[in-house]
């Protein structure tokens, strides 16, 4: 049974009773919650390592991944590979994460020293699987499944809008230019900051010597589609179609 006089006079009190109120229940384990909100631009330095929440974030990647592709090929028995595809990448997209992250409130509780805008867009997601490792590695995959399957989908999480939406802006962007006979070029620059960061990629959209769009993103794929989003909203629709594509 759980200590609840242990939680009332321990120090990590309002540690738990922030993390209840996300998770749903009291941590067992706290010291995993505690690493998983540790951004690696505020890791820890204990017996010569430096701990931060990449290695939960790796194993909450998994989890996640493994428990949205489960619920989707039970959700839609009739449906084929390809469509379950799509929809879990719109799912597990770092965008998507990262707003997860934010209706839950992770970023009040986050430990980063980061200044850097761009990484900052980025964080939220990783301290979202990092999340998802705590709760695996302390109450094991049944109870992180019920988490993602009874706490995010439906409140968080709408699959029916997902499955609607068309998020492939790259795809689009090039339509849109075969339509009058233009080469479209992407062109990408991988930016190393701070030793030991990993690298941001930036990606502008070109037609000729027009440059239509430019976007970032923690892999040349991410930076792409969000340089063909910024283009393909600047230049491709009109301001109240902006608005639907934002909603």
């Amino acid at each position: 049974m759980f200590n609840w006089l242990r939680i009332a006079f321990s120090p990590s009190r309002t540690t738990y009773r922030n993390l209840k109120k996300i998770l749903g229940f009291y941590p067992g384990k706290l010291g995993y919650y505690n690493m998983a909100l540790v951004h690696k631009s505020a890791s820890i330095r204990q017996n010569g390592y430096l701990l931060n929440n990449e290695r939960l974030e790796y194993l909450g990647d998994a989890i996640f991944d493994a428990v949205i592709s489960d619920y989707l090929f039970k959700l839609f028995p009739n449906k084929d590979e390809g469509f379950l595809s799509k929809v879990r990448s719109r799912i597990v997209k770092r965008k998507h994460l990262n707003k997860l992250a934010e209706d839950l409130g992770l970023q009040q509780m986050l430990r980063s020293n980061t200044d850097n805008c761009n990484e900052i867009k980025h964080i939220y997601g990783d301290a979202f699987e990092a999340l998802i490792g705590a709760i695996y590695l302390d109450k094991g995959y049944n109870k992180t499944r019920r988490f993602i399957i009874q706490r995010l989908i439906g409140k968080y999480i709408d699959i029916d809008g997902l499955i609607n939406s068309e998020s492939d802006y790259k795809s689009r962007i090039i339509e849109w230019a075969q339509k009058d006979h233009q080469d479209i070029c992407f062109e990408n620059e991988e930016l190393y900051q701070e030793s030991g960061k990993s690298p941001i990629f930036v990606s502008r959209v070109r037609i000729l010597q027009d440059y239509l769009g430019q976007g970032q993103g923690s892999s040349k794929k991410e930076a792409e589609q969000n340089a063909a989003e910024d283009a393909f909203l600047k230049h491709c629709i009109s301001p109240n179609e902006q608005k639907q594509e934002n909603t």
